[in-house]
């Protein structure tokens, strides 16, 4: 396979079917501007254990979860200081009793709503609530083409077929739905079918997002790890996709970092116009940060978001171009990725601040690609699936 280099993008796209507006305005040349989006993380509560999960190794209770009370001081304070679109995630979101509560704040506050959801515990009637809510827009997850594959990626039985139910309701409440497939080696053979169930669907848009390695992911990477050949026809199956679908249906692709030439412009730079709110009320700059363990979050428990977006120590470690090494600081991409992802860089160099392997110009990244490849040839299949209750299982 040729490493592919293509256009940076954000890595983890907005979860939006709209163009984001920057009101940043000058701002947006310094360091960071007004934030344009956030994702709210509710809950780390989900009954899907995909082993890729983005969410830390060590899950919040949910006796740690801000309250409502909490939730909604959050979102006028997210009106206040300019943020545009929220994002309900997870976690499962939806296992918030307060979730329509909180999406009619954000309608009142002038946000757009977005839910990001396994879809597993929807219904009808709660879906059709959200939508009175005001609530703009859904995200659901898809493991797999058939349940075969999907459920047993989930780790959940009939996930699959409830999910295409849900998908069912969204378009008919007339909400705009945007399929997210996470790809790796498992399922990659589906993905012709997959991009074809999300356009029968009626979904405006598909995530075409190969798995990133952090959090669960770095754990079962090696069941996970696609093969290059794979690589390659994912590429081939996305372009092809997109020249017959063109005008029909959008197609997001995220390539695994580890055969790219460059890396992503992960969340836009680090610090400059998004972040998360996990569970707990800590604010991080991207939803793998607090793997970067040398580093400490503030919370909205103690600090209001404008001085968090303004001054905190996390955010600013790794803003803009100035902490730089080289051969980030002398590079003529510098402003355009913004040194790539810092969570990987720490995942795999043991420090945050060094260049992100994903980077040709890394000393490391020929042992990564090596590493990758190696990896998709082996016959490791067992999952370590997430598990709220804090054991782990190891599934064929």
């Amino acid at each position: 396979m040729t490493e592919v280099s293509l256009p940076p993008d954000d890595g983890d796209p907005p979860d939006d079917d709209f163009q984001l507006i920057n009101k940043a305005g000058d701002a947006e040349r310094h360091d960071h501007g007004i934030p344009l989006a956030v994702l709210a993380e509710l809950t780390h509560r989900c009954p899907l254990q995909c082993p890729y999960c983005s969410n830390p190794l060590e899950l919040e209770s949910a006796s740690n979860e801000l309250g409502t009370a909490d939730w909604l001081r959050v979102i006028e304070e997210l009106a206040e200081i300019g943020v545009l679109q929220i994002h309900f995630s997870g976690g499962e979101p939806t296992v918030r009793k307060d979730l329509v509560q909180l999406v009619a704040k954000a309608t009142e506050c002038g946000l757009y709503s977005n839910l990001i959801t396994s879809a597993v515990m929807l219904d009808r009637a709660k879906l059709a609530a959200l939508a009175e809510a005001g609530l703009k827009h859904v995200q659901i997850s898809f493991q797999g083409a058939e349940s075969g594959v999907a459920d047993r990626v989930g780790g959940f039985r009939n996930g699959h077929a409830k999910k295409l139910a849900v998908a069912g309701w969204t378009r008919e409440l007339d909400l705009p739905l945007t399929v997210n497939a996470v790809m790796h080696r498992q399922n990659l053979h589906q993905l012709p079918d997959i991009i074809e169930m999300a356009y029968e669907l009626g979904a405006a848009r598909i995530e075409v997002a190969n798995v990133q390695y952090y959090g669960w992911a770095l754990k079962n990477r090696q069941s996970l790890m696609p093969s290059p050949g794979q690589v390659d026809d994912c590429v081939r199956v996305v372009e092809e996709a997109r020249a017959r679908l063109e005008g029909q249906m959008e197609i997001d692709f995220v390539i695994p970092d580890y055969y790219a030439l460059r890396p992503k412009q992960c969340m836009g730079g680090w610090g400059r116009q998004f972040f998360n709110i996990s569970p707990a009320g800590k604010v991080l700059p991207c939803h793998a940060a607090e793997t970067i363990t040398d580093l400490r979050f503030d919370s909205v428990r103690d600090h209001s978001l404008a001085w968090i977006w303004e001054h905190s120590p996390a955010f600013n470690t790794y803003r803009g171009t100035g902490w730089m090494p080289d051969p980030c600081k002398s590079c003529e991409f510098k402003e355009v990725d913004f040194g790539g992802c810092r969570c990987q860089a720490y995942a795999l160099t043991g420090n945050a601040g060094n260049t992100d392997p994903a980077c040709a110009k890394s000393p490391l990244h020929a042992d990564i690609f090596a590493l990758a490849e190696a990896e998709s040839l082996g016959d490791q299949n067992r999952f370590v699936y997430r598990n709220f209750s804090g054991g782990l299982e190891e599934v064929e």
